[in-house]
C-alpha cells in the first residue's frame, strides 16, 4: 500500500471503527504497508495519535461497556405472582404451584402519558395558568393523533391542574366513549432532586411532599394488570413533564434522580408498554412528530 494511501486510511478511520484501527496497525506492525523509514515512523506516529484518542476501555482490548451490576427487580410493582402466593403453603407442591399460577397477569396495559399543551406562564394562580390559542391547536392535534391510532382506549386520567385539565377535555372529543377521571396525585411538583443539580434551588421540604405524591401517583398507575384483566388496556394519562420523567425512570428501573435529564415538548406522547410478567418497555419518548414544527413548543 502507497503512503498516501496509508495517510488516507489514517484519516478515514480516526473517527470510525475500531476493527480498522487494529486491523491497519497489525498490518503496519508487519511492514505490509510498504513505506520508507521516514515513512514508517511517520505512520506509527499517527496511529499513536488515533490509539489516543479510542477509549480507555477499547485500549485494554474490552470493546464493550460493563454493565452497572444493578438487576432487573421483577417484583417492582409488589404484583409478582410469587410475592402474591400464600407464603404458608409448601414451595413447590402442586398447591403451591397451582395459587402462583393463578396470580398470573394475563393482559398487557399500554399507558401514554402526554404531557399537557402550551400554557398561559404569566398566570399567577392554577386557574389562570389555562392554555393558550396555540396550546389549544396542540392539544387538538394530539387528539387527532391518538384517535388515528385507532387504539380501544379504556380511560383517560388526567392532572387536576387547569392546564391538563383543558388539554384533557380537548382531547376527549376526539375520542368519544372514553371516561374522563380527574386526580390530583397527578399535579405537576417536584419529584426528585435532580442529579445533576440544577442552579434553581428548592427546600427539602418540596421533595418531600411533592415526591411523595407523584411516587404514590406512580403506584396507582404504573403497574402490571390485574389478574381479573383478560383483555390488553390503552390506558391515557395527561399529566406534566416532570412526572412523566420520573415515571419513565422508575418503570425503566433507570436511577430516578436522573429524570430532569430528558426533555418532553407540549402535547407529546410518551407510550409505556406493561407486559403480564412485569416487563417494561419504552415504545415511545416525548412523540412530536405529528405537530407542524411551528406548533412545538417545551414551556
Amino acid at each position: 500500500m502507497s503512503f498516501r494511501r496509508g495517510v488516507r486510511l489514517i484519516c478515514s478511520v480516526a473517527g470510525g471503527s475500531a476493527v480498522l484501527v487494529y486491523a491497519a496497525s497489525a498490518a503496519e506492525s508487519r511492514g505490509y504497508f510498504g513505506e520508507t523509514q521516514r515513512e514508517r515512523q511517520w505512520f506509527k506516529s499517527g496511529f499513536a495519535v488515533i490509539h489516543a484518542a479510542q477509549p480507555s476501555t477499547w485500549l485494554s482490548g474490552n470493546n464493550s461497556v460493563q454493565p452497572s451490576g444493578n438487576g432487573w427487580d421483577s417484583n417492582w410493582d409488589k404484583r409478582d405472582p410469587a410475592s402474591l402466593a400464600n407464603g404458608k403453603k409448601k414451595e413447590g407442591t402442586a398447591d403451591d404451584l397451582s395459587e402462583v399460577e393463578n396470580h398470573k397477569a394475563k393482559a398487557t396495559r399500554h399507558i401514554l402519558l402526554i404531557r399537557h399543551s402550551q400554557y398561559n406562564l404569566s398566570g399567577s394562580e392554577d386557574k389562570e395558568r389555562y392554555l393558550t390559542s396555540l396550546g389549544r391547536e396542540q392539544a387538538e392535534l394530539t387528539g387527532q393523533r391518538l384517535a388515528a391510532l385507532g387504539m380501544k382506549y379504556d380511560i383517560l386520567v388526567h392532572s387536576s391542574m387547569t392546564r391538563a385539565t383543558e388539554t384533557a377535555r380537548i382531547i376527549s372529543k376526539h375520542l368519544p366513549g372514553v371516561d374522563l377521571l380527574s386526580c390530583d396525585l397527578l399535579r405537576e411538583g417536584a419529584p426528585i432532586k435532580p442529579v445533576p443539580p440544577v442552579g434553581h434551588w428548592k427546600p427539602d421540604a418540596v421533595y418531600h411532599e411533592d415526591g411523595a405524591r407523584i411516587e404514590a401517583a406512580f403506584r396507582r398507575y404504573i403497574h402490571r394488570a390485574d389478574v381479573k384483566q383478560k383483555e390488553d388496556s390503552y390506558e391515557i394519562i395527561v399529566c406534566h413533564a416532570n412526572v412523566i420523567r420520573y415515571f419513565v425512570c422508575r418503570a425503566l428501573q433507570f436511577p430516578p434522580e436522573g429524570w430532569l435529564r430528558m426533555g418532553l415538548s407540549n402535547g407529546s406522547i410518551t407510550w409505556l408498554t406493561i407486559r403480564p410478567s412485569g416487563r417494561v418497555a419504552l415504545k415511545v419518548l416525548g412523540d412530536s412528530g405529528f405537530m407542524p414544527p411551528d406548533k412545538l413548543t417545551w414551556t
